[in-house]
């Protein structure tokens, strides 16, 4: 179980610091609904990743991993995430806004937050943490580690309730500081919320980049091996 926690480490801090659903949280928090939003968005996202490092886990199942480490189709499936987030980071690395700019532009649904119920809350954290691609890539990135160890069931489920909550430590900050310090919080989360928004494109284009290299080359290890 051990080596299955230590794999997915590099996938589950790069999940909870990704800045749009810390964002996103943040401003549900300025809203008159945000009692009820925050927990509700908590929940969906905790869900969203749990559903997604399940369903890889499942599929991996019949997929023949094994205690070797040697896996092909792991191998293969690590080749190609890590390629997808070189790929990513380029983009991401391109879209920053110039230095003397507003800031990166930020999604459309951000602007429509105050109307927010907590089951479109709930859905959006959903959303974030298992459909958007760029989370969605770091999901399945961990899960296959996982399987790929060959561990028993048991200690898998364990390590991905383990990846789960360190992903969601980023998400959960400021809904824990929210509910800690009342009003206090107010600034906190708000000057959280401008050096994120304003360092979105740069933090996950170095996150990307490094996490992508790292599956390439453990990749190309393998298959020279």
């Amino acid at each position: 179980m051990g080596n299955a926690i230590g794999q997915i480490l590099a996938f589950a801090v790069g999940i909870a610091i990704s800045p749009i659903p810390i964002i996103g949280v943040i401003l549900m928090l300025a809203t008159p609904r945000a009692r009820s939003n925050g927990p509700a968005f908590l929940l969906g996202w905790v869900g969203g990743l749990a559903a997604a490092g399940t369903a890889v886990l499942l599929i991996s199942g019949g997929a023949g991993a094994d205690t070797s480490g040697s896996t092909g189709w792991a191998n293969v499936l690590k080749l190609i995430l890590g390629i997808a987030l070189l790929v990513l980071a380029a983009r991401q690395w391109r879209s920053r806004p110039p230095r003397d700019g507003d800031g990166a532009e930020m999604p459309g649904w951000m602007d429509s937050v105050d109307h927010f119920t907590a089951g479109r809350s709930a859905a959006l954290g959903v959303a974030l943490a298992a459909i958007n691609p760029k989370n969605l890539i770091l999901v399945v990135g961990g899960a296959a580690a996982i399987a790929q160890t060959g561990a028993s069931a048991g200690s898998q489920a364990v390590a991905l309730i383990v990846f789960v909550g360190i992903a969601t430590i980023g998400t959960a900050t400021p809904v824990i500081l929210y509910f800690a310090l009342g009003e206090r919080s107010k600034h906190i989360l708000d000057d959280l919320k401008e050096r994120m928004g304003r360092n979105n494109a740069a933090i996950m284009a170095v996150l990307c980049l490094i996490i992508g290299a790292k599956l390439i080359g453990d990749a190309i290890s393998a298959f020279s091996a």
